[in-house]
């Protein structure tokens, strides 16, 4: 993640709690420079039935996971499944304990973050209880990125493809950017054609504008591309360095992910030829 700027979408919804008419938050106690206030995770289901979705239990975290199931008992609710949007601990950490705790499958693109058969994939719809999520593709963060159009509610989950505050890192090696753009187009696709005006995010409050939100990380990843591109060209050639350049002005902490996100870029600029390979 980079600095804490905003993308566009104010007002925000405050953090925890319901979102939509569907979705009701639960913020699991882990706040850092990496995961925002902490991890989003979402209870997802139809307001008139007895079952829920919980996409992204979060960490292994024992009161984190049984609040989640007090949160969805108190609305009448009994969680029938679990998802996950992709493997990062913070949000796939407690899922397998959270699986045994509810009597759940989990249900990820990753065979090894399952429990149970039954995976994800592109183009999947998932019906539980009436309530209905789309599987999106949408890698680049890490290989394993999954986002759940929530038609129902104009909304999409994003995970850690599109933040409520801030921007994300690319995990290079296993992100890559080209991926990650083609993920930020499918999605800015669903804001003007799947009528898409909501952002559940993996970290931080929900995004009011779906549409501005995917634009401004569209517009925000050109600009430090052309930065990076620009510094190689002055000479810097470490990650490291191109990092100290052109993240100056953000948060030293944050630097090693921005490493990761300039070794995704630089790969992805030497892979179209805008760059000499060292």
């Amino acid at each position: 993640m980079t600095a804490p700027t905003p993308p566009p979408g104010q007002p925000q919804t405050v953090i925890g709690g319901p979102a939509t008419a569907r979705a009701h938050c639960v913020l699991a106690p882990n706040p850092s420079p990496m995961t925002l206030d902490g991890t989003n995770t979402w209870i997802v289901s139809e307001p008139d039935s007895p079952l829920a979705v919980v996409i992204d239990p979060g960490p292994l975290d024992e009161a984190h996971l049984a609040n989640v199931i007090a949160v969805a008992e108190r609305s009448g609710k009994r969680i029938a499944l679990t998802l996950l949007t992709h493997g990062h601990p913070d949000h796939a950490e407690g899922a397998a304990r959270f699986g045994e705790l509810t009597r759940t499958a989990v249900r990820a693109l990753d065979p090894a973050l399952r429990l149970g058969d039954e995976g994800l994939t592109a183009g999947d719809t998932v019906t539980t209880g009436g309530l209905e999520l789309r599987v999106v593709a949408t890698p680049g963060h890490t290989a394993d990125s999954l986002s759940f159009h929530l038609p129902a509610d104009r909304a999409v989950l994003t995970g850690d493809t599109v933040l409520g505050r801030g921007t994300t890192v690319v995990a290079h090696p296993e992100g890559r950017f080209g991926d990650y753009l083609d993920s930020l187009r499918r999605l800015q696709a669903l804001t003007t054609d799947g009528g898409v005006d909501t952002i559940l995010p993996g970290h931080g409050p929900v995004l009011a504008d779906a549409r501005g939100a995917v634009e401004f990380y569209l517009a925000h990843r050109a600009h430090r591309l052309a930065q990076v591109e620009t510094a190689v060209e002055a000479g810097l050639r470490s990650a490291a360095d191109v990092v100290a350049h052109v993240y100056a002005d953000v948060d030293r902490t944050l630097w090693p992910a921005a490493e990761l996100s300039v070794l995704a870029q630089l790969e992805y600029l030497r892979d179209h030829g805008l760059i000499e390979t060292p």
